[in-house]
């Protein structure tokens, strides 16, 4: 059922598309990784700067190792910023900084979409670490199951909650696109009404971030393609073993 059928057209669409949003991420950060900030803050310095504007205290940021592994941890109120960035002066740094501050001002005031995501994390990871155990048991060992709760459904229904169980995985990112766009909106805000960068920077900023953005759009895609493609080769979870 899984080789050479015509639903892997999905699986390489999804693919396409994540690979050229990593591609373009990767292009403009080195890109813009290159080209000094006009006021040459780092980024640790613009976190301080966006913090003390809007009175947000108790959160700490702290250099970590890897490149683009920058992200707020909400539970320790702690930003990780690479080192590039957290020592970088690039337009790049800035952005990327700015961003994950963006985070912070949408904790600080409660953003619904923010908590949404934090309260659908664990199931999310369980959804996603059980749903294809689940769809591939009641494939391969259909007939069994059926057998053995006298049901000639039962398999159909481990395929249902597999497939449930992957939806909220495809819920979570889903929940993450307005969270990630509304942080580099936040972070633009922040950086032009905070003068950190100058106006002929503006549109650099935009790039980078918006480089970015685009690889939540592409996984998002992709997942609801890998679903989709589920439903197809399932039925749904129906009449199957």
């Amino acid at each position: 059922m899984f080789i050479f059928d015509p639903t892997y057209i999905l699986v390489i669409i999804g693919l396409i598309a994540s690979m050229f949003a990593s591609a373009k991420l990767k292009n403009t950060y080195a890109k813009y990784s290159k080209i000094e900030s006009s006021k040459h803050l780092t980024g640790a310095e613009v976190a301080k700067r966006i913090m003390e504007a809007n009175d947000i205290y108790g959160v700490s940021v702290a250099p970590i190792q890897g490149e683009l592994t920058d992200h707020y941890d909400p539970s320790k109120k702690t930003v990780n910023l690479s080192r590039g960035i957290y020592d970088g002066t690039s337009i790049a740094a800035l952005g990327v900084a700015a961003h994950e501050y963006g985070h912070v001002i949408q904790d600080s005031t409660e953003y619904f979409p923010l908590r949404l995501r934090h309260a659908l994390v664990p199931v999310a990871n369980i959804g996603s670490g059980l749903a294809m155990p689940l769809i591939l048991i009641g494939i391969i060992f259909g007939g069994l199951i059926n057998q053995f709760f006298h049901s000639s459904d039962a398999a159909g229904t481990l395929i249902e909650i597999g497939i449930i169980a992957y939806s909220l995985a495809v819920l979570f990112q889903i929940v993450t696109l307005p969270v990630e766009y509304n942080a580099s909106k936040r972070a633009k805000e922040q950086l032009f009404s905070l003068g950190l960068i100058s106006a002929d920077e503006r549109d650099s900023v935009k790039q980078v971030l918006s480089a970015a953005a685009l690889t939540y759009v592409a996984s998002t895609l992709a997942s609801l393609l890998s679903l989709f493609r589920l439903i197809l080769l399932t039925g749904g979870g129906r009449n199957r073993g």
